[in-house]
């Protein structure tokens, strides 16, 4: 799951791996570390709906022992006072907790202050006639827009975006850069406390839970390193959709009919979140025709979920209208619904103001030139060089 043939291609590897070991795969991740692979539809289904069977509390994890301090992927794996490994009753008031804050944001709000963001990026590069769509736009707005749900300066935003993407990503400093947001995260809490606003911080701190500014500080950092580059890599991975499919393309300028298909079709192709880390067998048990021990890791297969040959035989198929993916995972412990619409109200104003101002844009290089970023978590481009007419 590592190389450029993962990279380029991660749906083959995911059939030459349910093809040897069935829907669940023993893997290593990185530094040798074990865990297994769920691949397939229904049985990524029967985990993410048994929390008892497997829970989100990795303390249980049986091979803390092979795991170095700078792993990089301790920030997301190592126990934390956050809601997303709270498991039982503590999660269902604390992960309630924060669906409510987020269903308290304004969507109509948020999508007046994307089209601000998506109208002041533009105006940044539109005189060039060129962009990277990337690193100039949509790598900006769900930052730019999740800084204002927390209640933070928008000039803390380019620092934020760069330690969050640190954060998830497979080097020795994403563990720094996760020290640093949550620090940051921590005085955030600390300044609503005294200084309320309306934001998702001060509804936490409202709320009768009585929770500490270090349970909110976790609960902020896997709330935004779970939205920023999965809604970037959803809105990035749509426009290069329209830009390269001729079925897009023919409504693409001014297309607002297709931009809701185009999103819904790379949740079920090229869904941001390919593999999540992730379950820990709370007992002995069986999956997939594997002996799973109590306190192994289980890693979702998002991606190979959704192109499970038992559940869509053909390529594309059913995938208009039907939101049965498990890019959002699944039960409790799937990613919140108002989290989900904000999202949504994110990427779709990105994309149709994109096509608003710049009717004409085009793809500057090769389709087959396009580089993917090399992750075994998320699925994004590296870079999305366009061209365009300025009037």
């Amino acid at each position: 799951m590592y190389g450029p043939r993962f990279q380029n291609n991660p749906a083959q590897v995911y059939r030459d791996m349910r093809r040897e070991h069935g829907p669940v795969a023993p893997v290593l991740l990185e530094g040798g570390v074990p865990a297994w692979c769920v691949l397939d539809y229904r049985e990524v289904h029967h985990v993410t709906n048994h929390p008892e069977l497997f829970g989100r509390d990795s303390r249980r994890w049986n091979s803390w022992h092979e795991v170095s301090h700078d792993w990089s992927l301790r920030p997301y794996v190592e126990y934390q006072p956050a809601f997303v490994f709270t498991e039982g009753e503590e999660h269902r008031k604390r992960g309630g907790a924060i669906s409510d804050a987020l269903a308290d944001v304004d969507e109509f709000e948020l999508r007046a202050q994307v089209e601000k963001i998506c109208d002041d990026l533009i105006d940044g590069f539109a005189g060039r006639g060129e962009a990277d769509l990337i690193a100039e736009y949509t790598h900006q707005i769900p930052l730019l827009a999740l800084a204002k749900i927390y209640g933070l300066p928008d000039d803390e935003a380019p620092t934020l975006a760069r330690d969050v993407a640190l954060s998830g990503e497979e080097s020795e400093e994403a563990v720094r850069a996760h020290e640093r947001t949550v620090a940051r995260m921590l005085q955030l809490s600390r300044e609503k406390r005294e200084n309320p606003g309306r934001d998702v911080p001060s509804f936490l701190l409202a709320l009768p839970l009585g929770l500490t500014d270090e349970q909110i500080a976790a609960d902020l950092f896997i709330t935004l390193g779970a939205g920023y580059l999965t809604t970037s890599d959803w809105m990035g991975n749509t426009i290069r959709l329209m830009l390269t499919d001729e079925r897009f393309a023919i409504t693409l300028a001014g297309g607002r009919r297709s931009v809701g298909q185009a999103l819904n079709e790379v949740l079920w192709e090229d869904t941001p979140t390919q593999n999540f880390v992730g379950r820990w067998a709370t007992q002995d048990t069986q999956l997939g025709g594997k002996r799973i021990r109590k306190g192994d890791l289980l890693v979702l297969g998002l991606a190979a979920a959704n192109t499970d040959p038992q559940v869509r035989p053909d390529t594309y198929a059913g995938s208009a209208g039907n939101q049965a993916h498990m890019s959002f995972s699944h039960g409790e412990h799937g990613c919140p619904f108002p989290a989900q619409e904000i999202a949504r109200v994110i990427t779709t104003t990105g994309i149709e103001v994109l096509l608003d101002r710049l009717p004409d844009v085009e793809l500057a290089v090769a389709t087959e030139a396009l580089v993917w970023r090399p992750s075994v978590w998320m699925r994004g481009l590296a870079a999305l060089p366009v061209t365009f007419t300025w009037y």
